[in-house]
Order: C-alpha cells, then sequence, then structure tokens
C-alpha cells in the first residue's frame, strides 16, 4: 500500500473538491498534517449544579423538557427556539437563537443535555449546542478547532477520527527515549491522541506537554544543525585588516566608544578576522549606537581590500546612513555610494561598474541591492539594518552575491538576552546595553485625551524655542470599526490651529515615495515644525532639533513600538519629551502606560512586552525567523525552551546522532540525511 501519513489528505474519505480546497486553506495538505491540525482549547462538557455555577459561565446543564418548544421570528429572518426545562425543583428558560432545526431534537418529557452560558439574573440558559438527548451519547470533554467558513467543526473531527483510526501506528516518534523517559513524556502517538480526544483536562495537559516539548526540541535541533554548518562545513572570508589602521580610524572618531560599544567591535572584528562564517545578531537600544559599530566594520573590510554592503528597509533610513558614513570615510579615501528605487539610470549604471571593477568600497541601500544585475568584485562583508524588515529570501539573495560573506544583521528592537539567545540560536548575539555619555532621559507622561488642548500650547513653547515636534496617530483616516484618532483628522486640527505661526506637515504609508521623502527632508530641514505621521516614522528617522513625541492612543501599540516611536526624540544637546495620549480601558493598556513613563530601558521594556503580548507581536511572526509553533509559545514556554536547546546542544556533539538508527526519525525531522557526515572539530 503506498498510502502513508506523508500522503495528501485527499486519501481520505470525503475529501475532495472543495473540501479538499477548504483544508488546504487551513494548512492540511497531508495526513500528518491533519493529525497535527490541534484544538486551540476545550469545552468541559461535565454536567454541574446549578449552585455550582456563577454568572456568565459556560456551562453544561442536563434537564427534563417540561413541553415542547416555541420558534418566535424577530428582526430580519432572526429566530428564537424558546423551551424550558426541570432540573430537580428548579425551572429555567432556554434560548437558542437562529437555530430552528434544533426543534426536533427537543421533546417533551425527554431528558435534555445542553451546553451554554448563565444568566444567573434570568434564571436562563443562552444554548450553544444540545450535546445529547436520551438517546445520544455524551462526551464530557470536547475540542474545539479553528475553522473556516467552508469547514465545520464535525467534519474537521470526524476527518481527524478517520486519519487517526487508519495511520496511528505511523505518527513518528521524534523524541529520544532516554529524554522521553528523562522529561517523564508520553510517546507522539499518545499525545495526538490525547489532543485530539481526551477524556478530561488532566489528559490533555499531558498531550501539549509533549508536543511542546517536541516543537521546540526539534526547533533546537535544528538551530544547532545550521549552526555546525556554518562554523565547520561553510568557509567563511579571513578579512586580515590592519589592527593599527583600524586604532587610528576609531581615535579619529569626534566621541570615544563606550564600554558596550567597544565590546561588541572586538566581537565583530574578532569574526571578520577568523576563516568562519560570522553570522552575528547585533542588538542594540535605540540611540545606542549601531551605526558607527557598523562603520568600524565597514571601515576593517575595506582595509583588508574587500567591499561592504550595507542594506536598510526605507529609501529615507539609506540616504541617513550614506550622510553619516560619506562623513566619516570621505577623509579616508574609502569610496560610499547610495543605491536605492530612486537612483537615476546613469547614476545607477555607474554604481554598478564600479561594484562589478571594485572602485566602489561600500554601497548603502534598499532592496535595490538584491536586483540580479547588482554584482560585487569581492564582497566581503554584508550587514541588513532592522533584519527582521526583510524576508530570510531578501537576506539571502544579497548573501549569494559574494563568496559566503560574512553577515551583520541589526535591529533596534530589543530582545532579551536569553530569549535571543534562544530563539536566534543559529547566529551568535551582541549586545549593545548603555546609551553614550551626555544622552539626557527622555521625560515621558501620560495624559487622558480631554487634556489635548494643553499638549498643543506645551508643544508651542517648545517651538517658540525653535524645536521641533511628532504628533503619531495609529490610522491615516477615520474608521467607522475603531474609535481611534486618526492622521489626517488631527493634521487638519493641528494645521488650523498654529495656522499663521508654524507649518504642520502631513505624513503616512499611503503616500507616494516621492511625496514622503519631500515631507522628511522638509522636517529635517525646518521648513516643517510640527510632523503628524502614522508609524511610518517608526525606524531610524534622524532629526536632532526634535524635542518633542506626542503619542495618540497610545494604548494601541505594544511596549517596544512605543519605544521605538519615542527615540525619535532625545537626539540632540536639547531636553526632550513624550507625551502618551491614552484612555485605556483595558487593565493591560493602562499598564503599558505605566510603564511606559517609569523606564527608558528597551530590553526591560521588552521583557515587558512579551509578558503582556506575547512573542508574536514583539518579532513580528512571517518574517524574523522566530516560527510559529501549533502549540509553544516561546515566552509562556520558556523553561521548556531553554531545556530543549541544552539537550540539543548535548546531542548534536554525539557522533552517534549522524549514524544511530536510534535517531532517524529525528535525523528526517531536521532535514538531515542519514548518509550526510558534518565536521565537529
Amino acid at each position: 500500500m503506498d498510502e502513508s501519513i506523508y500522503s495528501s489528505v485527499s486519501i481520505l474519505k470525503g475529501v475532495a473538491g472543495k473540501r479538499l480546497e477548504a483544508l488546504n486553506q487551513l494548512g492540511i495538505y497531508t495526513v500528518l498534517d491533519l493529525l497535527s491540525y490541534y484544538p486551540f482549547r476545550y469545552e468541559d462538557l461535565q454536567v454541574k449544579d446549578l449552585s455550582d455555577i456563577t454568572d456568565q459561565e459556560k456551562v453544561t446543564l442536563k434537564g427534563v423538557v417540561i413541553a415542547d418548544p416555541v420558534i418566535n421570528s424577530f428582526g430580519y429572518r432572526k429566530t428564537r427556539l424558546i423551551f424550558r426545562i426541570a432540573i430537580e425543583q428548579d425551572v429555567i428558560m432556554v434560548t437558542f437563537f437562529n437555530q430552528p432545526y434544533l426543534k426536533g431534537q427537543v421533546k417533551a418529557g425527554e431528558e435534555i443535555t445542553i451546553y451554554g452560558r448563565w444568566d444567573s439574573k434570568r434564571s436562563s440558559l443562552a444554548g450553544m449546542k444540545i450535546i445529547g438527548s436520551k438517546t445520544a451519547e455524551q462526551k464530557e470533554f470536547e475540542a474545539v478547532y479553528s475553522v473556516s467558513k467552508s469547514i465545520q467543526q464535525k467534519t474537521l473531527f470526524n476527518l481527524v477520527t478517520q486519519a487517526y483510526e487508519l495511520f496511528a501506528d505511523q505518527i513518528p516518534e521524534i523524541i529520544p527515549v532516554s529524554l522521553k523517559e528523562k522529561y517523564r513524556l508520553i510517546s507522539h502517538k499518545e499525545a495526538v491522541y490525547a489532543m485530539h480526544f481526551p477524556t478530561d483536562e488532566e489528559q490533555s495537559k499531558q498531550a501539549r506537554r509533549q508536543i511542546i516539548f517536541e516543537e521546540l526540541f526539534t526547533f533546537q535541533m535544528k538551530l544547532q544543525v545550521l549552526r555546525r554548518q556554518e562554523k565547520s562545513v561553510k568557509q567563511g572570508i579571513e578579512i586580515a585588516y590592519h589592527v593599527a589602521h583600524l586604532r587610528t580610524f576609531i581615535a579619529s572618531l569626534p566621541f570615544e566608544l563606550t564600554a558596550a560599544q567597544k565590546r561588541v567591535v572586538n566581537e565583530i572584528c574578532a569574526d571578520l578576522k577568523s576563516p568562519y562564517h560570522m553570522q552575528r545578531l547585533l542588538q542594540g537600544d535605540v540611540g545606542s549606537g549601531k551605526t558607527i559599530v557598523a562603520a568600524i566594520a565597514l571601515f576593517a573590510t575595506v582595509d583588508a581590500g574587500f567591499q561592504g554592503a550595507l542594506m536598510v528597509p526605507t529609501e529615507i533610513l539609506a540616504e541617513q546612513h550614506m550622510e553619516s558614513l560619506d562623513q566619516l570615510f570621505d577623509p579616508l579615501q574609502v569610496k560610499v555610494a547610495l543605491l536605492t528605487g530612486s537612483t537615476k539610470p546613469k547614476l545607477r549604471k555607474e554604481i554598478l561598474e564600479q561594484l562589478a571593477n571594485g572602485s566602489l568600497d561600500v554601497v548603502i541601500g534598499t532592496h535595490a541591492l538584491i536586483q540580479e544585475d547588482v554584482q560585487f568584485k569581492q564582497l566581503g562583508l554584508v550587514i541588513t539594518d532592522e533584519q527582521h524588515r526583510f524576508g530570510v529570501e531578501q537576506r539571502k539573495i544579497l548573501r549569494n552575491k559574494g563568496n559566503n560573506p560574512d553577515v551583520l544583521f541589526m535591529t533596534a528592537t530589543p530582545i532579551p538576552r536569553t530569549l535571543a539567545i534562544t530563539v536566534f540560536g543559529e547566529m551568535d548575539v551582541s549586545i549593545i546595553d548603555e546609551l553614550p555619555a551626555g544622552r539626557i532621559p527622555i521625560e515621558t507622561t501620560w495624559i487622558r485625551p480631554k487634556m489635548f488642548e494643553s499638549t498643543l500650547e506645551f508643544i508651542e513653547s517648545e517651538l517658540v524655542k525653535g524645536a521641533q515636534a511628532y504628533v503619531i496617530c495609529p490610522l491615516i483616516e477615520e474608521s467607522e470599526s475603531l474609535d481611534v484618532k486618526n492622521a489626517v483628522d488631527i493634521y487638519e486640527k493641528l494645521a488650523t490651529y498654529y495656522e499663521g505661526r508654524y507649518q504642520v506637515g502631513l505624513l503616512h504609508g499611503k503616500m507616494k515615495a516621492a511625496e514622503k521623502d519631500t515631507i522628511m527632508q522638509q522636517f529635517k530641514e525646518n521648513q516643517v515644525q510640527v510632523l503628524v505621521s502614522t508609524t511610518v516614522i517608526e525606524v531610524g528617522v534622524n532629526v536632532p532639533n526634535a524635542t518633542t513625541m506626542v503619542i495618540y492612543d497610545a494604548d494601541r501599540f505594544g511596549l517596544s513600538q512605543l519605544h521605538q516611536l519615542r527615540g525619535r526624540v532625545g537626539r540632540g544637546s536639547k531636553k526632550s519629551y513624550c507625551i502618551l495620549v491614552a484612555n485605556p480601558k483595558t487593565e493591560i493598556g493602562q499598564e503599558r502606560m505605566k510603564i511606559m513613563t517609569e523606564t527608558t530601558d528597551g530590553f526591560l521594556l521588552s521583557e515587558k512586552d512579551l509578558e503582556l503580548r506575547g512573542s508574536g507581536d514583539l518579532f513580528g511572526r512571517k518574517q524574523s525567523g522566530v516560527p510559529d509553533f501549533k502549540v509553544a509559545d516561546i515566552v509562556t514556554d520558556f523553561g521548556a525552551l531553554e531545556a530543549a536547546r541544552n539537550e540539543a546542544q548535548q546531542l548534536i556533539k554525539q557522533p552517534a546522532f549522524f549514524t544511530d538508527a536510534t535517531y532517524h526519525a529525528l535525523r528526517m525531522a531536521v532535514g538531515i540525511e542519514d548518509t550526510e557526515k558534518l565536521s565537529f572539530d
């Protein structure tokens, strides 16, 4: 029989055409995908006593139907199915909305079991489903799946049941027996069964525990294999710069490097000189001086006779880097060029020729750098700034333009160190964890929307001194669904308020690139004093004259994003301010505002952000390289993640992992063929 757990889900009875398409849309392509499509919650269907339940609780009640049900119509094509049931001495009303077809299952004098939401004030139950009548079999614990309009819960459950009955014996056991025993884990086959068909909450917990560890352990094994391949199989470039030249360059800088900058420069330079391929993540809080570290790494690369490339997500940021690097490198005859989508064809042609013949040392640009006709003579170092903004494929294309150049990823989104090391396990991690001396802390206050008039007066008190201000809004135009301030409305209000005294500009993501660049240039040159913007302003803009950052509906943003926005001010010698305008209706929203006023430490904020919002919001699921686990979460399951990392680090060192039949399923799961050999010297 050719059919297996890896076969298309279409081999199951009842799966074809639109149903197959619906399953594919849920990410279910194979039988294994289906069995790994776990419920996101469970309904406790154990029958409760009326005395044990609280208002608005979801409960299961059992009683005897007193009289035949009645259907009432109301509104446009809406119905109510109403009947009463007796539970011992009590009589309660049961209502099902828009499910008239259930009438046939409700008969006077018969016992019935119903799941719904209890309303203690009315002594009534808003029915969600009839679990069983007198003749039906009743479950006490039921899985609930994330489904679409094209496929129902019952259909998906029946398909999972069919798949398990046919292919349970083929479910792979990936975790080695020794680790199962060490962590007291059930088998994966048992875990899959208990995820879909648990008899109680304890059984589902045991299943989740096994699957969480397996997901994290497999992920960590993949990272360890990647790391070993980078360190042992892939030969890197030995960038033999002159230490004396580099020291002279660093001494010529107009400021002293911080201790943290010196430490990361040493880490990066050691990697450059090493014959192994560098893949390092450089984290640094807003304003910590990552750009100068990048400049030092680029200078060392050029000094050794290689070319460097710096890729950034926006043209504004590319121009800013060009301006600062050109000032540093011009006296040293290091030739730098800017390549973006806006570069004129004639200049672009010149730059491409100079990159190909080696007369251009460093190129700074956007995704324009990864176009096919961009070729380097000897690319030694690739730096990507705000690396999470680029897809994995985009970064890979740039790396492939050289002979395995060293790679430095930079991000201003602080990630707690232990989490960074664990999640970005295939990279080395460097952290700049102190700000340059003399930086004046930004004063952050939280106000309610009704105080906005006084905020306008405060902004004006700063404008009078010659400073500038940002006003950030979460939406571009008015929204019917969200009651949040929008940039267009705020722009019009501020333009009217400051008319004749100060110029107000508007910036948002729907504007054309040329329009955005014009507005930003006007703001940088102080032709515009107040810039109303959406979060398009978040990354990299440097206007030292801006001293005030006002963020509308600040509770709509995560802490890390608020911190990034706050970092747009405080870049000059003047005292700067961040004003959070918010009326949060949730405890989490209030907690965010409170934390923002108490600290300017980006790493502390990122830890709080993880606690409050989870990893998806911090990293951005699709492009950061952080996997979208089915069950595990890198924040709430951090203990399991660390244990999995430690076990993976130990196992990868054992030659038996690559040859022993015991690890065959694990090798397949991490993408290593049985014949593949890696050097571990």
